[in-house]
């Protein structure tokens, strides 16, 4: 029995399926996160809804134009986005909770896929550094050449701004990593950028 086989029979209830996109489709901003977490996204079937690190992202896309409630509860909440949109760069929950390198480079496909729906110009918000080389990978682009750094910004090739932040996890939240401050001012660069263009 599979993996996502067995997290179906002991949470019948659970999406525990390929997590789609969540927002906005014609939308100039992409939100990258990481995967879906075994008791948010995997069981709810949206992005960073039903875990810890998703009551800071939709907190903040609320507060910056984003996103129509401060909170994102279940699928059918009636929660719109605004010019954002969210996805992962791993669509189905990983054994333990951790991606590995296989699994990110066994979805890369659907995130290249995603990039190129975007519009020119565009901005990539990577949640973390393994969302930021996902999106590099995506784009065939080395890694070397644009290392991941909290609210640094890439100019990439086609038009595309990638902007890093660190994860909205519970970790790097409750260690003040990342504070609300810190991620408020990510999401101010990024609106400025696109109110800019």
């Amino acid at each position: 029995m599979g993996f996502l086989s067995q997290v179906r029979e002991a949470h019948p209830g659970y999406h525990a399926a390929p997590v789609p996109p969540f927002g906005d489709p014609d939308a100039r901003l992409l939100i990258v996160g990481l995967a879906p977490g075994m008791h948010g996204a995997n069981a709810s079937g949206r992005p960073f809804t039903g875990d810890h690190a998703g009551i800071l992202l939709y907190r903040t896309l609320y507060d910056m134009g984003f996103g129509s409630h401060p909170e994102s509860r279940s699928r059918d909440d009636g929660l719109t986005l605004k010019d954002c949109r969210i996805t992962n760069a791993v669509k189905c929950l990983p054994p333990q909770n951790k991606p590995q390198g296989a699994e990110v480079r066994a979805c890369n496909d659907y995130l290249a896929a995603e990039l190129e729906t975007l519009p020119n110009p565009a901005v990539v918000l990577a949640l973390g550094a393994i969302a930021h080389q996902a999106v590099l990978r995506a784009r065939n682009l080395k890694l070397k050449d644009h290392p991941f750094g909290h609210h640094r910004v890439h100019d990439l090739p086609g038009g595309l701004t990638l902007v890093d932040s660190y994860h909205c996890s519970r970790y790097n939240t409750q260690t003040r990593r990342l504070t609300p401050e810190m991620f408020q001012a990510v999401f101010a660069d990024l609106r400025q950028r696109l109110d800019s263009r």
